[in-house]
């Protein structure tokens, strides 16, 4: 036997090899496909407050984010059938210019609901795109570079939210908001152009194609049932109302997880529901991604109370960009698994940090000096989920690798999960926004604050995800 020692190369892969003739065109492929997802995530945010100024629909703000996801999330499930019957070069087509007929359709939307529907055609699109990407992770690469290229597909939504909301911002400056929907038209466009050079018609041989399995609809429809009750919770002014929402909200998640368990065609693989780290594992993973949507009021705040202009609240909002980017490049060189286990078990505590110093620096009429430090908060938030993502999306992936056709679900659930729970993110922070009359310091201030105490509440489940996985290692490599 072949004992594991802890910083062994046979257990991780390099970058020259992940970025090397070998394994490059898969890298470009996945690479590309969320980066459009993402920036088009973001670059949203940045436009949403022009565009409700122009077109209405206030109270649907948080909406515009809620149908994208819950529409990316019900695509993301059907990626393995569509790779399946039509191969990644029509699969990768088809879902970019799905996406460029959808962001055409924002870009003419003359109110709020014909721009919602353009967002939920998007949405359609973008979670082929994102699931997609994890596909060509377990499927095409060795899992010796799954953590890095786990790093490669979130530096790619790090990207998203430095490069969306900045050029958002740009646009907004100019009252142009439509421009930027359009940009993004053209962009899947001319993406579209490059996938019969880099993609092949059929898998190549000796490559483990996506297993045509049955899309889990029960189990979809009460998730997308649950984030819509939550975001719903938003519209109405009524405590009753509002909380009767969310407590539907609750009831359907339970449920879910009732089906989910029972079903044959499921969302989470069949060892999450047993004894283990996995379900840790993803519930680490929702409860991360749901704190960063307070991400998506960043811009917003920022015209409103420190007076910015739209192109540099657009950078305000990219500020936990750029700390997810460092965090998680910094953090997949790590091989020594002792001290990721560390690592991921912290996360959460730093994105409290972050999210709590942010909490403290809202006020009216706030100072550039209160700005910086609310910025500085932000890149906190955004390196506490840059440290967990990579090892934590590997660890998903890795959990059942004895298991081919549950690991191609462990891999779309990375997805799933991520999308879901930002819907519900994105939903939880309309409904306090929305619990005051207009989006001010009291409401940011309450809207960071929660969302700290969601990021503590998720170091249990970091904790608990990280236990076993030195012995688990361990025992991969002997």
């Amino acid at each position: 036997m072949i004992h594991m020692t802890e910083t062994t190369a046979s257990a991780a892969g390099s970058w020259r090899e992940l970025l090397g003739r070998d394994y490059l065109g898969a890298t470009v492929v996945l690479a590309g496909g969320v980066a459009i997802y993402a920036i088009n995530e973001f670059i949203t945010m940045s436009l949403l407050p022009s565009a409700v100024a122009d077109i209405g629909g206030a109270r649907l703000y948080a909406w515009v984010t809620t149908v994208y996801l819950v529409a990316s999330v019900t695509a993301a499930t059907t990626v393995g059938p569509i790779l399946t019957r039509f191969g990644p070069r029509t699969s990768y087509l088809g879902a970019l210019l799905s996406f460029a007929a959808g962001s055409a359709l924002c870009t003419l939307a003359p109110s709020m609901p014909l721009l919602l529907v353009g967002r939920v055609v998007q949405g359609l699109a973008g979670g082929v795109l994102a699931g997609l990407g994890y596909a060509v992770i377990s499927a095409a690469l060795p899992d010796r570079l799954w953590t890095r290229a786990s790093a490669v597909v979130s530096a790619m939504w790090g990207i998203g939210t430095l490069v969306g909301p900045a050029t958002g911002g740009l646009f907004a400056q100019f009252g142009l908001w439509r421009g930027g929907f359009g940009l993004l038209a053209v962009l899947a466009v001319v993406m579209s152009l490059l996938v019969p050079l880099a993609l092949p018609a059929r898998p190549e041989p000796g490559t483990q194609a996506a297993p045509g399995t049955r899309i889990p609809v029960r189990s979809l429809l009460l998730l997308g049932l649950a984030a819509l009750a939550v975001s719903a919770a938003a519209i109405p002014h009524d405590a009753a109302a509002i909380a009767g929402l969310l407590s539907v909200g609750v009831v359907l998640v339970a449920l879910f997880v009732v089906v989910d368990r029972r079903s044959t065609a499921a969302v989470l693989p069949r060892k999450a529901f047993r004894a283990g780290p996995l379900k840790w594992i993803y519930l680490t993973l929702g409860l991360l991604m749901a704190a960063t949507m307070v991400d998506m009021y960043v811009p917003l705040f920022g015209q409103r109370l420190g007076a910015l202009a739209p192109v540099v609240a657009g950078f305000l909002g990219a500020a936990l960009s750029v700390g997810w980017t460092v965090g998680e490049i910094a953090s997949a060189s790590i091989t020594n698994v002792r001290i990721t286990v560390r690592v991921v078990a912290i996360a959460p505590l730093v994105m409290a940090a972050g999210l709590g110093v942010a909490a403290l620096t809202q006020k009216d009429g706030a100072p550039m000096e209160v700005v910086a430090l609310w910025a500085l908060g932000l890149v906190v938030t955004g390196c506490g989920i840059g440290m967990a993502w990579p090892h934590l999306s590997a660890w998903a992936m890795g959990s059942v690798v004895d298991d081919p056709a549950q690991q191609a679900v462990a891999a779309a659930a990375i997805s799933t999960v991520q999308l879901m729970c930002g819907a519900f993110g994105a939903g939880l922070a309309g409904v306090v926004v929305n619990l005051r009359m207009s989006p001010d310091a009291g409401a940011s201030r309450s809207l960071f604050g929660l969302f700290a105490v969601l990021a503590v509440i998720g170091a249990v489940a970091s904790y608990r995800s990280g236990r076993g996985q030195v012995r688990e290692r361990a025992d991969a490599v002997s």
